[in-house]
């Protein structure tokens, strides 16, 4: 028998590799679920950013589809594809830019909810544009 082994100095590291995963494993994880919600949120907002948008554009180009309230925040809760967000969540309104459209979402990070602590893994996220009414051709 080696001499190492039988004076006992290597016999205590039988279970370090265990220990040392044991610590490191909850780190890591919530690493890369941090990423995760980090490219959640900024998908979203892009999201939200679009439906604005798309919104504004409606309310000045499109007077068939878009020429009332009600219509522009329709249009922009169906162009926030893969969102369940409400029509309160967009407000639109005539400004000297033309037709602005306010859009606001709130945002629950995973981690702190899976953690039982939702209200503070909550942000709210807004979203403006305005876009210049065309005029038409007579």
């Amino acid at each position: 028998m080696d001499p190492a082994r039988r004076s006992g100095w290597l016999r205590h590291e039988r279970g370090a590799a265990a220990v040392e995963y044991g610590l490191i494993l909850p780190v890591m994880l919530l690493f890369v679920f941090g990423i995760i919600d980090i490219g959640r949120l900024m998908w979203t907002y892009t999201t939200l950013s679009r439906a604005t948008e798309a919104a504004a554009r409606c309310g000045a180009v499109d007077m068939n589809n878009c020429a009332t309230v009600t219509q522009i925040k329709t249009r922009g809760v169906n162009e926030a594809w893969g969102l369940t967000i409400a029509p309160s969540a967009f407000t639109p309104t005539a400004a000297a830019c033309g037709v602005h459209v306010v859009g606001t979402y709130s945002f629950v990070f995973a981690i702190p909810a899976l953690m039982g602590a939702s209200p503070l893994g909550t942000i709210t996220l807004n979203a403006t544009a305005c876009y210049p009414i065309m005029n038409t051709p007579s």
